[in-house]
C-alpha cells in the first residue's frame, strides 16, 4: 500500500514591504502587519507551493499527482516524479465566487494542501491578496484525481478558517492537514504576523471541530518581518515534524526562502529544533536552503510511499528564471539522529519548468 502524503505550501502570500513595515511601524502581539499591494508579475505561475499524492491506477503503476498555486490549482501528474503533465484545474474559474465575494481583488488560489482519507482526497487552499491579512481557507474533497474516472467530481465544501485585522492576529493561508496516530486531525496554517497556528478538525465535515481552539505552534517573534510560513508535518518513528519556510519567497534570484524543520512527540507541539530551541521562540534546524544555480527553496511537502518519500518544493532555477517558480523533487532520508535530510533533485526540465 502506498501512504498518501499532503504539502505543502503557498501560494504562500509573501511581502517585499513586511520587513520595511515591521522595522518601522509599532506592533501588537509581535505581528506585522504589511499593506495590501499589487499583484506580483509570477506569484501564479510556475509550480508553486505544491503538494501532492501517491497512488496506484487501475493498471498497477504508481501515480503522483502535485496540486499547486494558480488560477483554479493546477494539477500535475507523474509516473515517475521526473517528467510531469497538467491535468487540468480543481476550480473551473480562478477562484470559487464565495471566496472572491469575501476577499475582493483576488486572482487566484494559493498553497493548495492535497491528502487522501477514509476514501476522499482532501485539497485545503487560500484565497488572499498579496500582503492581505483578509484570508480565507476553504476545502475541496474529490474521489478520484483521475479527469477520465466516473468518480472525478470536485465539491467544494466552502470556508474552514478565516483571518481579518479587526479579530486576529494570523493570516489564515498555507494549510496543512495532518491525520495523527491516535486518528485526529489537524490543520496547521499561517503566514507572517504572528506565526503558524494549528486546531483540532472535525473528520466528519473537514472543518473546525465545535470545541476547537486555536493553538501557537511556530513563529519568529525577534526577526522584524516575522518571516515564517508553509506549515508541513509528517510522522516519523515516534516524533512529528514541522517543517516551515523561512524568509523571502517571491523575489527570483534574490529570494532567500529555506526550508526549516523541528519536531514535537505531540501533533499539536510544542516543536524543537536539533538544539532544543522552541520554534516558538523562533527555533528551527535548516533542511535546505539557496545554492548557486537554485534560489529560494521552499513551501515543501513530503511524498511517503513504501518506496521512500520525496520532498516537493518550489524553487527558482538560475538559469531560467523566466520559468518563475518551478516544481523540484528530492529523495528525503532521515539521519542517526532522526532529522531530516534532502538529497539532489531527481531531474531538471530542460525547459526550466515541472
Amino acid at each position: 500500500m502506498l501512504s498518501a502524503f499532503r504539502s505543502a505550501s503557498a501560494a504562500s502570500t509573501r511581502w517585499r514591504l513586511v520587513a520595511v513595515l515591521a522595522a518601522i511601524l509599532p506592533t501588537a502581539a509581535a505581528c506585522a502587519q504589511p499593506a495590501e499591494t499589487a499583484p506580483r508579475d509570477g506569484l501564479l505561475n510556475g509550480a508553486p507551493d505544491p503538494t501532492g499524492v501517491a497512488t496506484v491506477n487501475a493498471a498497477g503503476e504508481t501515480v503522483y499527482y502535485v496540486a499547486a498555486t494558480g488560477r483554479g490549482v493546477n494539477l500535475l501528474r507523474s509516473t515517475d516524479l521526473k517528467h510531469w503533465q497538467p491535468v487540468g484545474s480543481v476550480f473551473d474559474k480562478p477562484v470559487p465566487d464565495w471566496a472572491r465575494r469575501e476577499v475582493p481583488g483576488t486572482h487566484g488560489i494559493w498553497a493548495p494542501d492535497l491528502s487522501y482519507h477514509d476514501g476522499l482526497y482532501y485539497l485545503y487552499y487560500s484565497v488572499s491578496t498579496f500582503g492581505s491579512q483578509r484570508s480565507v481557507i476553504g476545502l475541496a474533497v474529490n474521489k478520484s484525481l483521475d479527469p477520465e474516472s466516473d468518480d472525478y467530481q470536485w465539491q467544494d465544501r466552502g470556508k474552514v478558517v478565516e483571518s481579518n485585522p479587526r479579530d486576529n492576529d494570523f493570516n489564515a493561508i498555507d494549510p496543512a492537514l495532518l491525520v495523527d496516530q491516535e486518528g485526529r486531525w489537524w490543520l496547521f496554517w499561517g503566514s507572517y504576523w504572528s506565526g503558524l497556528k494549528v486546531a483540532e478538525i472535525d473528520p466528519a465535515t473537514g472543518k473546525l471541530a465545535a470545541d476547537a481552539k486555536i493553538r501557537p505552534v511556530a513563529a519568529r517573534p525577534d526577526v522584524p518581518s516575522h518571516a515564517i510560513e508553509a506549515a508541513f508535518v509528517v510522522f516519523h518513528e515516534g516524533y512529528y515534524y514541522l517543517f516551515v519556510s523561512w524568509d523571502a519567497c517571491c523575489d527570483g534570484a534574490d529570494s532567500t526562502y529555506k526550508v526549516m524543520v523541528g519536531r514535537s512527540r505531540d501533533a499539536a507541539g510544542p516543536y524543537v529544533d536539533a538544539d532544543g530551541k522552541q520554534m516558538l521562540a523562533g527555533g528551527g534546524t535548516l533542511v535546505l536552503a539557496s545554492s548557486e544555480r537554485w534560489r529560494g527553496p521552499g513551501h515543501n511537502g513530503v511524498i511517503t510511499t513504501d518506496a521512500g518519500q520525496w520532498m516537493v518544493h518550489h524553487t527558482y532555477d538560475m538559469q531560467n528564471l523566466e520559468a518563475q517558480r518551478i516544481l523540484q523533487v528530492r529523495p528525503l532520508t532521515w539521519n542517526a539522529d532522526g532529522w531530516p535530510e534532502v538529497g539532489e533533485p531527481l531531474a531538471v526540465a530542460e525547459d526550466g519548468g515541472p
